[in-house]
């Protein structure tokens, strides 16, 4: 894969796909299903899916593309593929919280090794360049050419005093027995890939999730979040997490910065 061009075309298709979205966030009103397993989905969801998946068909042929709206490519496997989640946080989009994300990751090998992850209601951008380093954009997030960035990194977590970051929408019982065997400083909730974001840049130590998420909700910030510098692992056993899995269907997980002192599942 030559990284330089990855970087190039994901960034512009997730600002693009980003535009749509807003185009649709800011209109006086949208349509919103239930999909099959009853969460929710719009016409944003949909657009932004079939803006990326088409560019990066056209730009990378022969690579496989797991999208989320795309069911039909949820029974491929490949050992390096593109995945993409085009509106990460539809119930944040629907209740108009801006807190959502679109995520585009490239996988080798069961790691994601780059990634995308653009909060267009935010403002703020996430990627991994071309050395696999991630950073931050700022500026005008021009298509064709990229704005000042800089280099994010985790920081050193006080074990006697940690910044946790949990689910907006999907906080429950068992997430808060977890998060209360930590000796917690402030804990602050967040909704999307964004809770990824913030380990990575920084701005929160740990971020457990037990909960039912797929790859393509994680891929692209896990991407982000290990290119700072950040760990993932399975929340059971504390072992790599893994892509690539039949049905792309992911574990219980905890992301962290290194030097987290992780507390065993129960």
């Amino acid at each position: 894969m030559d990284y330089d061009r990855l970087t190039t075309v994901i960034r512009r298709l997730a600002l693009e796909a980003g535009d749509r979205i807003m185009e649709i966030y800011n209109s006086e009103d949208f349509e919103v299903r239930a999909k099959s397993d009853d969460s929710p989905v719009t016409e944003a969801d949909e657009a932004a899916d079939a803006l990326i998946a088409e560019g990066l068909a056209e730009a990378f042929p022969g690579v496989l593309v797991v999208t989320e709206e795309q069911a039909a490519s949820h029974s491929e496997s490949a050992e390096s593929f593109l995945i993409v989640d085009p509106l990460d946080g539809t119930k944040e989009f629907v209740k108009r919280r801006g807190e959502f994300t679109v995520n585009i990751a490239y996988v080798e090998n069961g790691t994601p090794v780059r990634g995308v992850v653009y909060a267009p209601a935010k403002g703020r951008l996430f990627y991994t360049d071309a050395s696999g380093q991630s950073v931050e954009e700022t500026g005008e997030f021009g298509k064709d050419e990229a704005g000042p960035v800089k280099p994010i990194k985790v920081t050193a977590p006080d074990n006697a005093a940690l910044m946790v970051v949990a689910s907006k929408s999907h906080r429950d019982q068992a997430t808060d027995d977890y998060i209360a065997k930590y000796d917690v400083k402030d804990m602050t909730s967040a909704g999307s890939s964004l809770k990824f974001c913030l380990v990575a840049a920084g701005e929160a130590d740990l971020y457990p999730r037990l909960g039912r998420t797929m790859e393509w909700d994680t891929a692209a910030a896990d991407a982000v979040l290990r290119g700072a510098g950040g760990k993932m692992v399975r929340f059971d056993d504390h072992t790599d997490f893994t892509y690539g899995k039949s049905g792309y269907e992911n574990p219980f997980f905890i992301a962290f910065a290194p030097g987290v002192e992780l507390k065993p599942a129960s």
